[in-house]
Order: structure tokens, then C-alpha cells, then sequence
């Protein structure tokens, strides 16, 4: 019966060991994805799409500093509620600009990428994060 109890009960996990799980998949899976693009500025490839009519150099650069160095900071927890809006703006435009006009199979990571970078604006990096260190220092 408290097998049964327990898994009912409405109970959430710890929120700080929640917000580390999002940071890391968060983070980490990102730069899966930005690290690429990150190697592919610094060989001056440029090739790249320009969804917001930027140019296709800044809109590389913007991607870049999202995905890849906003990840990195998401990992560690540091400056997480403002690492998270850039993130957050890319897999917006990823999701409704990029693939505006495609079926919502096309759009279903970045949306759940959006969701994971929306819960970590609004929650903050928790007590394993950077970011708990320094606010414990002041």
C-alpha cells in the first residue's frame, strides 16, 4: 500500500535537483548542436540561413552564442536566468519562423528545447549551480 501511496502522492522531487537535471540536458544537449556551428564559424565557413533577415553572419554569430557558449553556462549553472533568454529566442525562432510552415513533427524539439529554457528563466539554476555560490558569497 505505500508503494501505491508514494505513487500517487503529489509530491515533487527537490526543485534544486530538478533545475540541475534541466541544466544539464538543457545545457548539454545544446551543444550538441552548437558545437558544430561553432566550428563552422571558426573556419569561416559562413553557410548558414538567415531567418530574421539579419544577414547570414550575424544570424550564425547570434546562433552560435546561444547554442553554444549560453549552453556551456546553462551546464555549470552560471548566469543561468539570462543564459537561458537567448536560448530561449533561438528555439523560438527555430520553432516558428525556421519551421513556421512545417508540420508540428518539424517543430517538436525546439518547442520542448523552448519549454526547458522557459523553466529555467523562471526557476533559476538551484542550489547546484554556480550561480547559488555566488548569491551564498554576498
Amino acid at each position: 500500500m505505500s508503494f501505491l501511496k508514494n505513487l500517487y502522492s503529489t509530491k515533487v522531487m527537490n526543485s534544486d535537483w530538478v533545475a540541475l537535471l534541466l541544466r544539464v540536458i538543457g545545457g548539454g544537449f545544446m551543444l550538441t548542436h552548437g558545437y558544430p556551428k561553432f566550428q563552422k564559424l571558426l573556419s569561416g565557413n559562413f553557410e548558414f540561413g538567415d531567418p530574421l533577415g539579419l544577414g547570414v553572419g550575424p544570424s550564425l554569430f547570434l546562433t552560435v552564442f546561444a547554442e553554444f557558449f549560453c549552453g556551456l553556462l546553462l551546464l555549470v549553472g552560471l548566469g543561468t536566468r539570462l543564459s537561458s533568454i537567448p536560448l530561449f529566442i533561438t528555439m523560438f525562432v527555430a520553432a516558428f519562423v525556421v519551421h513556421g510552415d512545417d508540420p508540428f513533427a518539424r517543430k517538436e524539439k525546439a518547442l520542448m528545447y523552448l519549454l526547458v529554457y522557459l523553466a529555467l528563466f523562471l526557476f533559476g539554476g538551484g542550489k547546484y549551480s554556480i550561480d547559488n555560490l555566488i548569491k551564498r558569497k554576498q
